[in-house]
Order: structure tokens, then sequence, then C-alpha cells
């Protein structure tokens, strides 16, 4: 048998294409610094908990508790609940406490696909040590920090687990207890508490896993201490010695409940602690890992621009990471990153967060839209109290469904179009997905009453037009204006879309509904571009208005008056205005045709904004509170409706039009849709 010649240069070759794809795969999913000087960090979140790291090694900045509120002050709004700080450990090597000042090689990553934030660095020439922070998608009350040592010569290992308590806290009670049935023991720290006010009661357990022995019996596990420094302040540590050339390996885990969804969070946080004690570590991430998988079915792949790619997945990374399929919960402007805007929800879901969400992940969607149904009952009464029919929605929403704007804010009183967003929201969902059982006993009912709200709302002129007078608009600038643009084409859309609803259902529609539709006034300057308020005189503007009844609203369709419209509102933008602005602008281009001005418009709506070290987008370019999901909805929205060409329409997802920036090979957006389709653009 003769022996095959081998193709040494072509091998040689073909070894390199790979190790060339595996690199460039790597870079498309990790975000890598090594300086913190300037450090803003990325979220590790699962939709009910947001964890947010620090630069400073093995400490965790903050916890935020999703949809979890107490009022702000006792004459205050509600305000998100900044939970127990579970994610602060203190790590001693030789009796020497670890902090940035000892150690090298520090380097942060996050690991968008399997929603990792991993931090690493090198103590003196004594060990190397690497830590995960994972927000566990599968148990998401729970929060998992995974520790690697390498002990580069002999060491000997302290480590303390914490749960700190805000001093806003009130009665906090601090123990160390070791649950036992049979010869399973589960030592457990805990700390019991009530939020700001008293309206919540909140718990948190810990407990430390050792991935080589088994952590359940007592026997075979270190020795852990507990030490109470105040009842705000509980910790257990343990020791440990390290041989020369081994690596160490144990975990913190924690969980923290309240009241707004179990009756008893003490024992519920007791119970997700011990499952994640006692699921074997790998099973445990895998299944953390797994959802992931499926969530990132739904994606976005940019050939040729590295660094667009990077910034596309950590926006849609966010939105992932801050909502839930199944958990009839929406999503804040600063998602689970911050307690900024107090934690309400806003428009910022409906008009721009949620589109991105609908087209990938209808799962997601439906909990958005059924957030805004749990709370119809609320908005009904909204109604009533303000002389209206209907419901009317509030423009900052919380857990009760009340109005939750500041009473000195014009917008929560005034500021409408919120209701009508809700409606087209609905509809669209109902676009997407055909459910007409959700239809009949949520979407429409929902539908209904916005209409109805819409033609109470409406006041009619003596020439036969009707005005929606004294509101607030997108361009907040100008509150109390009469006929506003965006809240008046909202308010059509919406009227058209609740009787489209009607008629899928096979139900009469309220005849009025069509009739103040087709007669809501649009106000024209001079020369045919779209005015933005009955009494505009070329004001500065703080964001998109009139251009929205291009997109999404597709009220102005013809494309000599989108062009006028877009050449006198762009300079009118206000430039510490928010991100979402230049992205309604992009699409508006990029459907026009026109991909230069999309991708420079696109690239504007969110570079000035990106912060160090990784690019956590701020609201505007002259604010620091990222991370505004809202602006990563604005910028993902340019992609997938403008460069993509997707439209969502009466027949579902459809694709007109695509382009591409010159800079981009080819883009590709998988998992669109019920039916996961694959659209690409080259």
């Amino acid at each position: 048998m003769s022996a095959k010649k081998i193709n040494l240069p072509l091998l040689v070759l073909v070894f390199f294409l790979f190790l060339s794809k595996s690199f460039s795969q790597s870079q498309d999913w990790e975000i890598s610094v090594s300086n913190y000087e300037q450090y803003t960090g990325i979220v590790a979140a699962n939709g009910r908990i947001g964890i947010l790291p620090s630069a400073q090694i093995f400490q965790t900045d903050k916890i935020i508790l999703n949809n979890v509120y107490d009022k702000e002050s006792v004459l205050g709004v509600s305000k998100i609940l900044l939970g127990m700080n579970f994610g602060n450990l203190e790590v001693e090597i030789n009796g020497d406490k670890l902090d940035n000042s000892k150690i090298s090689d520090w380097k942060q990553t996050i690991n968008m696909k399997e929603a990792r934030l991993i931090t690493s660095f090198t103590y003196k020439d004594i060990a190397k040590i690497s830590y995960s922070i994972i927000a566990l998608r599968n148990v998401p009350y729970s929060g998992y920090i995974d520790i690697e040592i390498t002990a580069l010569k002999h060491l000997n290992l302290r480590t303390t687990g914490k749960i700190q308590t805000p001093e806003e806290y009130q009665n906090p009670l601090s123990t160390f207890r070791v649950l036992k049935d049979l010869e399973t023991t589960m030592p457990i720290l805990q700390t019991v508490a009530k939020s700001r006010l008293g309206k919540h009661t909140v718990a948190t357990s810990g407990t430390f896993i050792w991935h080589h022995i088994n952590s359940t019996r007592e026997n075979q596990r270190p020795k852990l201490t507990h030490q109470k420094i105040s009842e705000y302040d509980n910790r257990i540590s343990f020791e440990e010695s390290v041989k020369k050339g081994t690596t160490y390996k144990f975990a913190w885990t924690a969980a923290q409940c309240t009241t707004q969804d179990f009756y008893d969070p003490q024992t519920e946080s007791e119970r997700f602690v011990i499952f994640n004690l006692l699921t074997p570590r790998n099973d445990l991430l895998q299944q953390h890992q797994k959802l992931w998988e499926d969530l990132w079915k739904g994606d976005i792949i940019i050939e040729g621009d590295t660094q667009s790619q990077l910034d596309v997945r950590l926006a849609l990374y966010h939105l992932y990471a801050f909502s839930r399929a199944d958990s009839d919960l929406s999503i804040a402007p600063m998602g689970l990153s911050s307690q900024n805007y107090n934690g309400h929800i806003f428009w910022d879901t409906e008009l721009w967060m949620y589109p991105p969400l609908l087209v990938f992940n209808q799962g997601i969607a439906r909990s958005l839209v059924n957030y805004r149904s749990n709370r119809l009952e609320m908005a009904k009464k909204k109604a009533i109290n303000f002389g209206y029919k209907g419901a009317m929605f509030p423009w900052e929403s919380d857990d009760t469904g009340e109005e939750a704007t500041p009473a000195w804010a014009l917008t929560g009183t005034f500021e409408h179009h919120i209701t009508a967003d809700v409606g087209i929201a609905f509809w669209n969902y109902y676009r997407v997905t055909k459910d007409k059982k959700w239809l009949k006993e949520r979407g429409y009912p929902l539908l209904k009453e916005v209409a109805d709200y819409w033609v109470s709302r409406s006041t009619p002129n003596a020439d036969g037009s009707y005005s929606i007078k004294n509101v607030v608009g997108a361009n907040e600038f100008a509150p109390n204006v009469d006929d506003n643009a965006f809240t008046n084409g909202s308010a059509i859309t919406c009227l058209r879309y609740a009787t489209l609803a009607a008629e899928a259902l096979g139900i009469s529609s309220n005849p009025n509904w069509n009739a103040v539709s087709d007669k809501i006034i649009i106000h024209k300057l001079p020369d045919g571009t779209t005015k933005e308020h009955n009494n505009y005189k070329g004001e500065i503007i703080k964001q998109a208005d009139v251009n929205l009844l291009a997109y999404p609203l597709n009220i102005v369709k013809d494309k000599s008056t989108i062009l006028k419209d877009l050449k006198y509102y762009e300079p009118k933008l206000a430039k510490e205005g928010p991100a979402m602005a230049q992205s309604v602008f992009a699409v508006i281009y990029a459907r026009l045709g026109d991909a230069e001005n999309a991708y420079r418009l696109f690239k504007r709506s969110y570079e000035p904004n990106k912060r160090p070290p990784f690019g956590a987008l701020a609201e505007a370019a002259t604010s620091n509170n990222p991370y505004f999901a809202t602006g990563a909805g604005g910028m993902l929205q340019t992609v997938i409706f403008g460069f993509a060409g997707l439209h969502l329409t009466d027949e579902g997802i459809v694709q007109k039009n695509p382009v591409l920036p010159k800079k981009w090979k080819k883009l590709t957006l998988t998992g669109v849709g019920t039916d996961q389709k694959t659209y690409v653009v080259k």
C-alpha cells in the first residue's frame, strides 16, 4: 500500500484558516478589557435580578431587583429596590487581603454568548486567579460566582462570603444556620429585612460550594466560621491550603426573594440556594448556557465590521438579559443596570425595545404586552378619573399600574401618546404571531379600550377635523401643545389597528374609530414639511417626533415629504437629546435606499454614548447613566428594519429593499418570526 503525499502548504493554510475563524468567532462574542481607570461595568442579568460588577476584584457594585418597588420617600413616588449585595467576597492569601493594588494582569471579559462576566489576574508570583459572575437564567432569583485559584507556590487561602444590606432597609435579621436532612447538611447564611418604607420583606440566602468534594457532607467541607459584623453585614468564611501546581475550584451562590413574588421569601431563597448547592456544577451551568443558546437563535451577524458586530451584539445581549418569557414583566429604560428613572416602565419599551424582541423572541414580546394587559383595569380607572372613556395608560408605570411619574413632571399628566404606543404594540404582536386566542383574550379587549379613549380624547373642529389638545409629545421640550404630530399620528394608527383587530375576530367595530382616525389633523408648514405641533416655530426638539410618522407609523408615505421632514428636523435635534432620535432617521434613510446617510446616523445614534471600557451605552452623549436599553433598541431597529429591510405588516414579517453599508460585507438575521427564518443581505 503506497503512502499518500501530504500537501503541507495546503495543510498549513487550512490550519491558519481554522484558527482565524475560531479567533473571529471569539472576537464576535467577547469584549475584553485590561484598563479600569474609567470603568462602567456590564451587568449580568436574567430578567429577575441584575448584578452590576465592579472593577475592584471580588466586588459587586449593586444588585437590582426587577419589578420590586417601594416608595422612594414618605412623600415620593415608587422606586425600584436596590437589593442586598451578595456579590462582595474577601479573599486572603497567606494572610494578605487581595485588592487591585496587589495584583497584575487584571483583565475582564464579557462573554455575551454564555452571559458570563470573567475577571482574571495574577497575585504576585503566588497565584493566578479567575472568577465568573453569572445571573443564572435557569434559577432566576439567584447568582453564582465561580472561582478558580491556581497556586504557583504553596498557599494558604481564606475566603469570606457576605450579605451586605443597604442602610435604607429596616430591621434586618442576620443569621447562619446549618439545615439538615439525614446525612445532607446545608449551611445557609441569611439576612431578612423590610424594604425602605416597609412595603416588602426581602430575604437573601447564600452559601459556598466546593467542586472537588461533597459540599453537603459536614465532615468533608472546610470548617465555616460565621461573623456578624452587624445585622447589615453578615459573613461566613473558610480556610484551605492549596498545594503548588494545583487549581482550587469553588463557588459562592446566593438567592434573593421578596414578597412581590413570594408569600414566604425567606424559605424560597433558601430553597434556591439548596438547589444550586445540590445540583452538579456542570449540570447547573449547562442549563444556564442552554437557555442562552436558545435566546441567541435570534441573532444579528455582521461580516466585515467587527466593531459594529460587537456593538450590536452587546445591545441585543442587554435586551435579552433584561427580560424573560412567561414573566409578564416589562423593561425599564436602564433595564436591570441601575435605579435610574426609578425603574419605571415608559414608552421606551413599546416603541424602542419591543420591536427587536418581537422579531427575535415572541415569548419575551408576549411578556411585555401582557405586562400592560395585566394593568388594564388601572388604566380604565385612570381614564375615568380624568374624564375620558376607555383606558388611559400611565406615562410611568410600576407594579401597581397607577401613574408613577413624580407630580411635578408634566409628562405624567399630559404625555398621552403612551396609550397609543401600547395599542400599536398589541396589534404588532398579533401581526407577527397570528395568535387568535391571545387576540381574543388579551389583545382586542385592550385595543377596544384604548380606541375608545382616543375617540373621547379627540376634539371636533368646525371644519369637521379632529384635534388632540393639551399634550406633551415625544418632543418633551414643547409641553402643553395642541396637535402634536406624533401623538396625533399614533392615535390615528391605534384607532385603525383596533378596527383591524375587530375584523380579525369577526366582531363589529365601533364606527367612531374610523370616523375619528380619518379626520385627526396633521399640521403642515407652508412648504409641505410636517409640523411638529400647531404652534411650532422651528425650535430645537428633544428627540424624533414628526419623523416617527414615516417610521414606524407609516402615515407619511410619499418620498418627497419624508425627505423634507428628514432634512428639516435632523439639524433641530438637541445635542443632549437621547440616542433613539438618530436611529429613527437612520431607519428611514435605509428604507429610502440611502445606505450612506443611514450608516452615518446609525453610528451617531450610539457611538458618542459609549462608555469605557466595554462600550456600555449612556442615554445621551453628554450623560453618564448606562446601560440605556432604549438606545440599544433604537440601534437594533436600524439594523433590523433599516439595513435588513424587515417590515411588520398584516401579512407578518416581510422583507423589502434591504441595503448594506459599504463597510459591511454581509448581514444575516437568524431566528426571525415564529418560523425562525434567516434573512441574508449581501
